[in-house]
């Protein structure tokens, strides 16, 4: 069974960074696309940023390009999300995932921007 582990939230000012960790125990993510999404309280979970894991393509959101980077790592089999020049409107749970969320859900990590 895979686990998911996001780790790298916190609390930060806004114009802050924040670097994002998901690793994968159980099996590579090699042949998966792999997503970030955020969840707000009572709200629903948003795809915010997507890999192709074989070719390295990626996909943003509207509201996160041009401040958020995707990548992942072969050899740590860890996917990342660079988050820079924070909103207090970015504070949310954030999770990785397939785009069909195929894996069990992690515990997530919480990002707090503070204004």
């Amino acid at each position: 069974q895979v686990q998911l582990v996001e780790s790298g939230g916190g609390l930060v000012q806004a114009g802050g960074s924040l670097r994002l960790s998901c690793a994968a125990s159980g099996r590579t993510f090699r042949g998966y696309a792999m997503v970030w999404f955020r969840q707000v309280p009572g709200k629903e979970r948003e795809s915010v940023a997507a890999i192709s894991w074989s070719t390295g393509n990626t996909n943003y959101a509207d509201s996160v390009k041009g401040r958020f980077t995707i990548s992942r790592d072969y050899a740590m089999n860890t996917v990342y999300l660079q988050m820079n020049s924070l909103k207090p409107e970015d504070t949310a749970v954030y999770y990785c995932n397939t785009p069909r969320s195929e894996f069990s859900w992690g515990q997530g990590t919480q990002v707090t921007v503070s204004s």
